[in-house]
């Protein structure tokens, strides 16, 4: 009778250290995944930050000119086209990447902050598009024998203001559903409070200002109104992106709340 308690013990002493074992190597994969998840999100935001600010000081000026100025800058435009495009990739790529991690915590916000980056991404194309059509309209005027054609005037202003509400109408976008992101970073604490409250006061001027200046209230790009996106910006640019390369997503203490209160 003794010989089976030995060896008993003996599976007790070997399954349990490889069970801790293999506990372990989980614990080490899933934190990894998140630290690629943490990091792949900020660096995305970072590029799409500079991207956009590339086309906005650099490329989108051109459109304030004229149609002569733009036959002379095409290759200008088709940089600016390729640079939305990488842009509208890369905002939805930042939902992507965080789709699995916020689906552990809300599905609901999960799913809705993907489908708000996906509009952005088609509110984003519509400038790559208008760049393109600019390139070919300025062609044509140029070549016209009546190069004060009225209708090559329209379609331009048109293409401008086309470019202009849809950028606006993405902003929006971005600032609507990034609010609730920014309310589930708050309630799960997965990065610092005072970050979440940051992120959640930047979208909520970001949507405010794009709203006001569809009305036209205010001026976002040449006025007072491009104030209001300092503080999602900066957010966006250099404090979230920081953060989640320096320390990552804190799911550790999501782990340990959720584990205290089925206790």
């Amino acid at each position: 009778m003794l010989e089976p308690k030995k060896n008993d013990a003996s599976v007790e002493i070997k399954t349990i250290p490889n069970a801790s074992i293999r506990i372990l190597l989980i614990k080490e994969k899933n934190m990894n995944t998140e630290n690629l998840i943490a990091r792949t999100v900020g660096l995305l935001f970072i590029l799409t930050m500079i991207v956009g600010m590339f086309d906005a000081y650099l490329v989108a000026p051109t459109l304030k000119t004229s149609l002569e100025i733009i036959n002379q800058n095409q290759f200008r435009l088709i940089i600016g086209a390729f640079l939305i495009l990488s842009m509208s990739l890369g905002v939805v790529g930042i939902a992507i990447f965080l789709y699995p991690l916020i689906k552990k915590y809300n599905e609901f916000i999960a799913v809705g902050y993907l489908s708000f980056r996906i509009i952005e991404c088609i509110l984003l194309l519509i400038g790559a598009i208008v760049y393109f059509f600019l390139t070919k309209l300025s062609s044509g005027f140029i070549n016209t024998a009546t190069i004060t054609d009225p209708q090559y005037l329209a379609l331009f202003n048109l293409s401008v203001d086309m470019r202009y509400a849809g950028y606006q109408l993405a902003m929006i976008t971005l600032g609507f559903g990034s609010i609730f992101l920014c309310a589930l970073f708050y309630k799960t604490r997965l990065i610092p409070r005072f970050l979440s409250v940051w992120g959640l006061i930047g979208y909520i001027f970001l949507t405010v200002s794009g709203i006001l200046d569809v009305l036209g209230v205010v001026d976002t790009v040449n006025g007072a109104g491009a104030l209001l996106y300092i503080p999602g910006g900066v957010w966006e640019l250099i404090v979230f992106p920081a953060w989640l390369f320096i320390k990552g997503f804190n799911t550790h203490d999501v782990k340990q709340e959720r584990i205290t209160a089925n206790i």
